[in-house]
């Protein structure tokens, strides 16, 4: 809930400045509490917020905690030249299942174009520390702490794809358009299907209504801009995707997978990170399943067409 760079700091949802004192953050509190209280025409979303933000610096110790913050860049891939290895996701000392087969670097256009723009907005000669640190990152205009949200979507969803096991492969940030931003965040080829994956984070609930996203933080139309990239992609491939996937954060969602039939042809799911797994097991509902040597047909095919940016 308080772990984007699109929402908003403990400290702003109960209504006080960073710096307030002990006794006027308790004052804070009640006062929210009140305020946002469901029995007196409050949203319970909000007021569960509240109580979530008081739990993060309700006490000396974790406040102390929240303000230090692990910042945003915890996850942060080795490097951004398009030279850089293949991506794999941290190792896990005691864990040593095969991982899934892992080309490009998920998030990395996004990390690099943050950085780029972090430092403009700072100025020239002004010595950025640490450009992720929580207290920065949310006093920068939307546009940045935009990009980097969707880099850390990228890496989460990477992560999650990487513990699917030797059975599948995945591309992240493959081109499919001549701009630079206009890329699929990750191809991802198993038993059940080969799928576009979409990795949001709009910073706050989404709805889908009419094969679309909805919500406040939602810009243009993010299903129809997948669809229409995937359709460049396997032109180019030459290769059929059995479905689309747009990953949201487990808060944004009111259920965790919500299939929504056909959009233009492809099958299309909406799922909240936890279910991602799940939902690459098992496959879209009306998915074409990808078996036997077709398997290694289409990789090799993604392998030659694939350019990442």
């Amino acid at each position: 809930m308080f772990d984007s760079p699109l929402s908003a700091s403990a400290y702003q949802v109960l209504g006080v400045e960073p710096t307030v004192d002990e006794e006027a953050l308790r004052k804070a509190y009640r006062l929210r509490l009140r305020q946002t209280h469901p029995d007196t025409g409050g949203e319970a979303s909000v007021f569960i917020q509240v109580q979530r933000a008081w739990e993060l610096v309700g006490t000396t110790e974790a406040r102390a905690a929240y303000d230090r913050g692990h910042g945003f860049g915890a996850h942060a891939a080795p490097a951004f030249s398009p030279d850089a290895p293949a991506w794999r996701p941290p190792a896990r000392p005691a864990d040593t299942r095969p991982r899934a087969r892992s080309y490009g670097q998920p998030g990395g256009w996004r990390r690099e174009r943050y950085l780029s723009l972090m430092r403009e907005w700072v100025g020239r000669g002004v010595e950025l520390e640490d450009p992720y640190d929580p207290a920065l990152v949310r006093r920068a205009p939307h546009l940045v702490r935009r990009l980097l949200a969707d880099a850390l979507a990228e890496e989460a969803t990477a992560r999650v794809v990487a513990d699917l096991g030797m059975g599948y492969t995945v591309w992240h940030d493959v081109a499919a358009g001549r701009a630079a931003d206009e890329k699929v965040d990750h191809l991802v080829l198993g038993p059940s299907g080969l799928y576009g994956v979409l990795s949001e984070d709009f910073g706050g609930p989404v709805r889908v209504r009419r094969g679309e996203l909805y919500g406040e933080g939602v810009e243009g139309s993010p299903i129809a801009t997948l669809l229409s990239r995937l359709r460049s992609v396997g032109r180019s491939a030459r290769v059929k995707f059995g479905g689309a996937i747009v990953v949201l954060p487990d808060d944004d969602l009111e259920q965790p997978i919500e299939e929504i039939g056909r959009v233009r042809g492809v099958p299309v799911a909406v799922v909240s990170r936890s279910a991602l797994s799940t939902m690459l097991r098992r496959g879209l509902t009306g998915a074409r399943e990808v078996g036997g040597n077709e398997v290694f047909d289409v990789r090799t095919r993604l392998q030659h067409a694939v350019r990442h940016v």
